[in-house]
């Protein structure tokens, strides 16, 4: 049987993590620290829970039987433990939050922080990546993210609204003609940013009952947002980008939109939970703080 709730964590962090290696180095010990580990777990259990070899790393019928009971046992011993800290006012634990690079450093850092001045006994964890982490939604409390969501496993709440923009620099403009239609962009230098695997060169517009598909020429791309802003404020051509990432460069004048009197599909801002696991006391309360952040308006409005 296993010792106690370090071998249940142990066995959700090496499945999660899809390699002993992999989860060795989320964990900080050796490989060989891992193997034995598991080893140990099988010997007290006496059963296999993984089968394994140089290249693979998948769990007999037993190991899924054992997933599945330690990722319940885990959330309810969170939530009875959050439970007891709350009558004492205590929030503690740990925290581990997911977001977008830019969003991420811009606005999730700050909002981090100063939850954390408010709750110094929570040790909080953040990763930021432009991959959306929805296969490995388990190993975070709360994932941020930006635009369309295809995972129905996960529970969407809302955080901000955020638009998305056709922008383009003066200098570009005056180069080339600002297009008068969306079939012009196809005559045009296009920056394109190649995100969660979707169909990056299909911009689609909507101007009251009117929808409108246009597939652009890539002329430059990139998987950093930042990069392909920074082409666009260089005069290399016209981006498709978020509000939050673009309102100020277009109050400064750096940036002008492009066919204004037509509308993109929103990329509003939300905070994903894997419902399966449930909501601990540390996790809403941080959840109500990031939506109090952005009211009675996000920043960029």
């Amino acid at each position: 049987m296993p010792k106690d709730a370090t071998d249940l964590r142990f066995f959700v962090a090496i499945t999660e993590a899809g390699s002993l290696a992999e989860a060795a180095r989320r964990m900080d010990i050796t490989p060989s620290a891992a193997s034995q580990h598991l080893r140990q777990m099988e010997r007290r259990l006496g059963v296999h829970l993984v089968h394994r070899s140089t290249r693979r790393f998948r769990l007999t019928d037993e190991g899924e039987l054992f997933y599945a009971g330690a990722v319940d046992l885990l959330a309810q011993l969170d939530l009875l433990t959050d439970s007891l800290r709350a009558r004492s006012g205590e929030v503690a634990g740990k925290l581990d939050v997911c977001g977008p690079l830019g969003f991420g450093r811009r606005y999730l850092a700050p909002v981090l922080a100063d939850f954390h001045s408010q709750h110094p006994g929570l040790l909080v964890s953040l990763t930021l990546s432009d991959v959306a982490p929805a296969s490995d939604a388990q190993r975070f409390d709360l994932i941020v993210h930006i635009g369309h969501l295809s995972d129905s496993s996960l529970v969407a709440y809302p955080i901000a609204p955020n638009a998305r923009y056709l922008c383009a620099s003066p200098k570009y403009l005056a180069r080339r003609s600002a297009p008068a239609r969306p079939d012009d962009l196809v005559r045009h230098d296009c920056l394109v940013l190649r995100e969660n695997q979707e169909d990056v060169t299909l911009w689609r517009l909507r101007r009251n009952r009117s929808e409108v598909a246009v597939r652009v020429p890539p002329t430059l791309g990139s998987n950093d947002g930042e990069v392909v802003k920074q082409w666009a404020l260089m005069g290399k051509g016209i981006m498709l980008r978020s509000e939050w990432d673009v309102a100020d460069h277009l109050k400064s004048g750096r940036l002008v939109r492009v066919l204004p009197d037509w509308k993109l599909p929103d990329a509003d801002v939300v905070a994903l939970v894997d419902h399966r696991a449930g909501m601990s006391a540390r996790v809403r309360l941080f959840l109500n703080f990031l939506q109090d952040r952005f009211k009675p308006a996000p920043p960029w409005r």
